[in-house]
């Protein structure tokens, strides 16, 4: 395999000494998945990385970044030694980011990152060699831990990059320079961190200000703080790229969904589209046309990507569907799992329930002869002082309001459950675990299940203990 790291180049990348010649064919940060042939970087957060050396070397690494020799760590063993582990894997970020002509999108939003950039990894990989962040890493170690580890010969490059606070985005997207540059829409998360929305969206247009000389900034047009980020575009001389319902540069004509399937018509540089996605929702359509913006900025091929982006499915935890088995000797005996258990603000959960409002429950197959639509809630965490207000005022969401039952968790959460008629009140509790063992009286065969919150909200064991009622089928 082609080395990605030699001990010369990661040396010159970081500053560093080496105490060994080595090279490495990837790069990782944690001892439960590294390879054999990775450089594990010893980073500090909830534990030292460096309690970890010794077992990540045992493991097979072909060296550790380090600063200093761990105890119980060989006097010979391959370490690259360093003043700071975090700016090293920034160094070698850069470096990686520097030695490649890949062309590279970078993307952000307060909704739909980590799926549109899925998104968008799943038609480019089909025309060149993509590279693309791992799940979620898009903060100050996720993006040059991404860098670090793109290889040189790399076609398309995708990095995902978020914030929590202001001043985040700005150093990413330096160190990414992207070529094209894509903020997927601006709505209440993190709040409690932000004055208002407008700052949200002053925090998200710094995407922008990593952009490359000639780049292009593909911006949601139908915002309300849309303006924000087109200004900030024009500060920086980029060329904009518009998408959204009224476009004007790409347009949502049409958007039906039906079952499982999202039919779509759209205009974009001059063409008309009519694509589908493998998966329902409103949402997920608006961003498929931001991805599509985002290919033919990128130079690459729209309308390939039109066709090829039927085969992409959210990941799990962000509106991946699921059919759990729930008696495999009795056939149809299921119920179908809406997995969005990683994250939740106002304007992804009213996404959320439009796609569950429009599911077809299965009758005569439970031990309750009606199937339901049934939404299991978590907190919706970091929204600021008008969290309360913003849990009440969803009982009045008419996609909502055409559920048969809610279930909720969370302090939160309970003020909507207190605001729900009594018909729709299932039941409550102070935390998603508390959940977990009443969960064959939550759900039954026959029902649509919606699971999403905040991934601080830990919803996700509720997922896991409804998938563990029968058998997955994707």
């Amino acid at each position: 395999m082609t080395a990605l790291w030699t001990s010369a180049d990661a040396v010159a990348a970081t500053g560093g000494q080496t105490t060994a010649e080595w090279s490495a064919t990837g790069v990782s940060i944690d001892t439960r998945t590294i390879k054999a042939g990775d450089l594990f970087v010893a980073l500090t957060d909830v534990r030292d990385g460096h309690d970890f050396v010794a077992q990540a070397l045992e493991n097979g690494a072909a060296a550790a970044l380090v600063t200093h020799r761990p105890d119980g760590v060989a006097q010979d063993a391959p370490l690259l030694i360093v003043g700071d582990v975090l700016h090293a894997l920034e160094g070698l970020g850069r470096a990686a980011r520097a030695r490649t002509q890949a062309r590279v999108a970078a993307i952000t939003g307060s909704v739909g990152k980590t799926s549109t950039k899925e998104m968008l990894r799943a038609v480019l990989e089909k025309q060149g060699k993509c590279h693309a962040a791992e799940a979620s890493y898009n903060n100050h170690w996720g993006v040059p831990l991404t860098l670090a580890r793109m290889p040189a010969d790399t076609d398309y490059a995708v990095i995902e990059i978020g914030m929590s606070n202001p001043g985040e985005i700005t150093p990413l997207s330096q160190m990414a320079r992207p070529h094209v540059a894509m903020v997927t829409t601006v709505a209440a998360a993190h709040l409690a961190s932000f004055d208002n929305l407008a700052g949200i969206a002053h925090e998200k247009a710094c995407i922008m200000d990593g952009l490359e000389a000639g780049g292009i900034a593909v911006l949601k047009g139908d915002i309300a703080t849309s303006q924000i980020l087109q200004d900030h575009a024009a500060k920086l001389g980029a060329r904009q790229v518009l998408f959204g319902e009224t476009g004007p540069d790409w347009a949502v004509v049409d958007v039906r969904i039906t079952g499982d399937v999202t039919v779509i018509k759209a205009t974009g540089g001059g063409e008309d589209y009519l694509f589908k996605l493998s998966v329902p929702g409103r949402h997920f359509a608006m961003n498929a046309v931001g991805v599509l913006a985002v290919v033919d900025a990128l130079g690459a091929d729209p309308v390939a990507a039109s066709l090829d982006i039927a085969g992409w499915v959210p990941p799990a935890g962000r509106g991946a569907r699921e059919i759990i088995i729930t008696d495999i000797a009795n056939n149809g005996e299921s119920l179908e799992l809406l997995d969005d258990a990683f994250n939740a603000n106002p304007t992804s959960l009213i996404a959320s329930l439009e796609v569950l409002a429009a599911s077809t429950p299965t009758d005569d197959v439970g031990r309750i002869v009606k199937g339901r639509r049934v939404a299991i809630l978590g907190d919706m965490l970091e929204l600021g002082q008008d969290e309360i207000a913003m849990h009440s005022n969803f009982a009045q969401n008419h996609h909502l309001q055409s559920l048969d039952i809610i279930h909720c968790a969370g302090p939160l959460m309970r003020h909507l459950w207190d605001a729900l008629p009594e018909e729709q009140q299932g039941q409550w509790a102070a935390t998603a675990a508390e959940l977990v063992p009443r969960v064959t009286r939550l759900v039954d065969a026959g029902d649509v299940v919606l699971v999403k919150g905040s991934k601080g909200s830990k919803v996700s064991l509720v997922v896991d203990a409804i998938r563990k009622l029968g058998h997955r089928r994707s």
